[in-house]
């Protein structure tokens, strides 16, 4: 379910990190697009926002019929720089990768591919649903970590937060004196909470910057209702959040000490410079060994040469 990053989405030149705001709520509204034949809503990178935290990347896929949209689904593609974070909320995926990884995936389950310098991978419909909900995430790798070797781990159970009026997965990170198994190379949170009463309050941390994205129904922030296919920027310096009229609504909350690392982001690469992305869409056109194959039934994905050249 992942990728790309087009020109709509970041700009396709160095951009140093933007401003942060102090405890606020910004709906950065996000935009429709496609993922092999799926729809989706992408909520970041989307200008001017291009990071929460080390968060760089976040497409919010259904729910989806299977059998009127179509088989789910992307072929092999490469990524560099970032790590991929899938979740799902209905439905299986199988995920292939160039590591010879194999790897089925279901609902409150974890994918974490680690891209380093170089990684490729696809992700298959096994046909076993009829419906298909989840999100695919990218985190921004730091420079001590992007050109580090690839890896993939997957997590079958994943520590569960019960607190008054809402309860959930930690995806990664730490959250309410929970801590995540997944590997992570910044600090940085991810965590997807059902709410059951209205007035749950998230524990925060003042140091962090934050973002919701709704999955199910729609809550309400600071007076401002948000919902799916839309980025609710929280800013920094909260001890907490507290979401009104939520009851029955799941919801993403993504956060993180600011990147402030200067990124480019294009197609499926998150670099620092234009010719690291040339570069690498030449050795994937190429075919040669930094990328790898994968053993997937879908044909492999091709791109022409990014816009500056």
């Amino acid at each position: 379910m992942s990728g790309p990053v087009a020109t709509d989405d970041a700009a396709t030149v160095t951009e140093a990190a933007e401003p942060r705001a102090e405890a606020v709520v910004q709906l950065e509204p996000g935009r429709e697009t496609l993922v092999g034949t799926m729809p989706v809503r992408r909520v970041l990178p989307r200008r001017p926002r291009r990071t929460v935290g080390a968060w760089c990347f976040a497409d919010h896929l259904g729910p989806v019929d299977t059998a009127r949209a179509g088989a789910a689904g992307i072929g092999p593609h490469p990524h560099m720089g970032l790590q991929t974070v899938t979740w799902l909320l209905a439905g299986e995926l199988l995920h292939l990768d160039s590591l010879g990884s194999e790897q089925l995936i279901r609902p409150g389950q974890l994918n974490l591919m680690t891209a380093g310098h170089g990684v490729a991978h696809a992700e298959e419909d096994t046909g076993q649903s009829s419906e298909l909900h989840g999100v695919q995430l990218w985190v921004a790798q730091p420079d001590a970590t992007r050109d580090g070797p690839p890896d993939f781990e997957h997590y079958d159970t994943l520590p569960e937060v019960d607190l008054p009026g809402v309860s959930g997965s930690v995806i990664v990170g730490d959250f309410a004196d929970l801590m995540s198994p997944a590997r992570r190379d910044t600090e940085h949170v991810g965590v997807e909470l059902s709410i059951r009463e209205e007035g749950a309050v998230l524990p925060l941390r003042r140091a962090y910057e934050y973002a919701l994205v709704v999955l199910e129904g729609s809550v309400q922030v600071e007076g401002q209702v948000v919902a799916p296919g839309v980025l609710a920027y929280l800013g920094l310096g909260r001890d907490e959040c507290r979401l009104d009229e939520g009851a029955e609504s799941r919801v993403l909350l993504l956060g993180g000490l600011p990147f402030t690392e200067a990124v480019l982001m294009w197609w499926n690469f998150v670099a620092r410079t234009r010719d690291e992305v040339s570069e690498a869409r030449r050795a994937w056109a190429a075919g040669d060994d930094r990328f790898g194959a994968v053993a997937s039934r879908l044909a492999r994905i091709e791109v022409g040469p990014p816009p500056w050249e």
